[in-house]
């Protein structure tokens, strides 16, 4: 095992192999490392190794890598190793300060193994590399990014784009297209300025995605204000809401929608992360709290408002001007909790006032 801060690799590589077992937002996070590799070396085949489910979001892009998955079960762990030994890959960067990520570099048989070097984790996980980038202590630069990026750079491999990006193929956004028109609802149009209301017709204004759901209930801000702002947009702008989710948050968008006044659609659960891509990206802005969505929406070229509250939005949040945040006025956020004292709830969202809210998204609306 060899700890430095800098390393010399061949200039030549045929099989790379990128690791992110990460969340979805971590995955759009990779993306600049993703390119950067591709970039350094023209000639490789790079492939990226995932959570099961994650990969359709890659697989939308205009020009994807090949996708392996992580899936449970024995039987598809054991058909995961033989794949990946048949791969011969000659490099693996793994992006995760994990052990899971660790066995399956390990497993591949890569003669270079690379990860950061996290001196709390187990010795058998740093034992499953033979290069570990020594952490130096610097300041995070880009966010969330940085932290793959720090890895490449002991290699030599610099980003030239460190923001996020997300080329859907044309595929993809035709099957984004073909579900807005099944479930009714109006191709974007182009927006009046706010101010100028335009009463011609259903979404005269356009509309935007709202994502009020999180994987995590103490980053959610709380449905009955959700209601507040679609009734808000819908009256003040005449602009409609559709609502975007996982299956498992359709239930609840279905119950906010029922009490909405504003024009609102339910697609929570109706699409793949590919589709959602897609939507994204036609939406005019994206709205919503720290979840995947806000992430995928900036990747594809979608300005977005993300609430955050005991999140670092200073280490997650979208990067770029376009992109806006809500945050606490309390002292204690980011706090890095799961809720305040244990709870699952955290009261810096729960007091953030609608008001808050609707002053940022009128400023996004207006540019």
């Amino acid at each position: 095992m060899n700890i430095a801060d800098r390393y010399s690799i061949p200039p030549q590589m045929g099989r790379i192999l990128i690791i992110q077992l990460g969340d979805i937002g971590d995955v759009v996070w990779t993306l600049p490392a993703l390119q950067a590799v591709r970039d350094a070396y023209p000639g490789a085949d790079v492939a990226v190794l995932l959570r099961e489910g994650s990969g359709s979001l890659l697989a939308a892009g205009a020009f994807p890598p090949k996708i392996l998955e992580v899936r449970k079960g024995f039987k598809e762990s054991l058909r995961l190793i033989r794949a990946l030994r048949r791969e011969r890959f000659e490099l693996v960067f793994d992006f995760r300060a994990d052990e899971r990520g660790g066995y399956m570099a390990f497993v591949t048989g890569a003669p270079i193994r690379a990860a950061l070097h996290f001196p709390l984790l187990s010795g058998l996980r740093n034992r499953m590399f033979t290069h570990l980038v020594a952490p130096t202590g610097e300041a995070v630069t880009v966010g969330a990014a940085d932290q793959s990026l720090f890895i490449l750079r002991a290699f030599g491999i610099e980003a030239a784009n460190a923001v996020p990006e997300l080329r859907l193929s044309d595929g993809v956004r035709l099957r984004a297209t073909n579900i807005l028109s099944g479930e009714g609802i109006p191709p974007a149009a182009e927006p009046s300025a706010i101010g100028e209301r335009n009463p011609a017709g259903p979404c005269a204004n356009g509309w935007v995605t709202v994502n009020p759901c999180s994987r995590w209930s103490y980053k959610e801000w709380g449905l009955g204000k959700w209601v507040q702002i679609v009734d808000w947009l819908w009256a003040e702008f005449r602009v409609a809401a559709i609502i975007v989710g996982s299956p498992a948050e359709r239930e609840r968008a279905e119950g906010m929608v029922r009490n909405c006044a504003g024009k609102v659609y339910n697609l929570a659960g109706k699409t793949t992360l590919a589709e959602l891509a897609g939507i994204l990206q036609l939406s005019r802005l994206h709205i919503g709290v720290d979840s995947a969505a806000p992430h995928i929406a900036a990747a594809v070229g979608t300005p977005t408002v993300t609430l955050y509250g005991p999140s670092d939005w200073r280490y997650w949040a979208p990067p770029g001007e376009r992109n806006r945040v809500v945050v606490p006025d309390m002292a204690c956020a980011p706090c890095h909790l799961k809720g305040c004292e244990g709870s699952g709830v955290s009261r810096c969202l729960d007091t953030l006032p609608v008001e808050r809210v609707q002053a940022v998204i009128r400023e996004a609306l207006s540019v």
